[in-house]
């Protein structure tokens, strides 16, 4: 079982499509990784040898930020947008969409389920 960066890379997939399961790591950052480490992108995980597994575990320290550390820093900066009161800060801080996204009709996945109206509740409850 490779274990990088505090993650369980699935056994049956091919390594440059099981980085991806690293939080901070996509296909391109996947690839230049394999690259570098000298690895073969379209062998099995289960098929690296321990060198292997370490050359991509280096490279991945060495490269920058991932998993546990990359959150921590998405977040401090969220909550820096907040505590300065700035326009996104104020998005983030009501659970609205922050990129200028319109919220007249969609946005429902940031705001939730719709509401439904009291008016509709109380004429049925005073119906029976």
């Amino acid at each position: 079982m490779a274990r990088i960066a505090g993650i369980d890379l699935p056994r049956t997939k091919h390594i440059n499509i099981a980085l991806t399961y690293i939080y901070g790591i996509g296909t391109p950052r996947a690839a230049r990784i394999l690259d570098q480490a000298k690895v073969e992108p379209m062998k099995k995980v289960q098929d690296l040898g321990e060198d292997e597994v370490n050359r991509i575990r280096q490279v991945i320290e060495a490269e920058g930020l991932v998993e546990g550390d990359l959150r921590k820093e998405v977040s401090m900066n969220i909550k820096r947008l907040i505590e300065i009161g700035s326009y996104r800060g104020y998005r983030h801080r009501r659970n609205l969409p922050v990129r200028g996204q319109r919220t007249h009709t969609n946005a429902r996945t940031r705001k939730g389920p719709r509401k439904g109206t009291v008016a509709a509740k109380k004429k049925t409850a005073t119906k029976t």
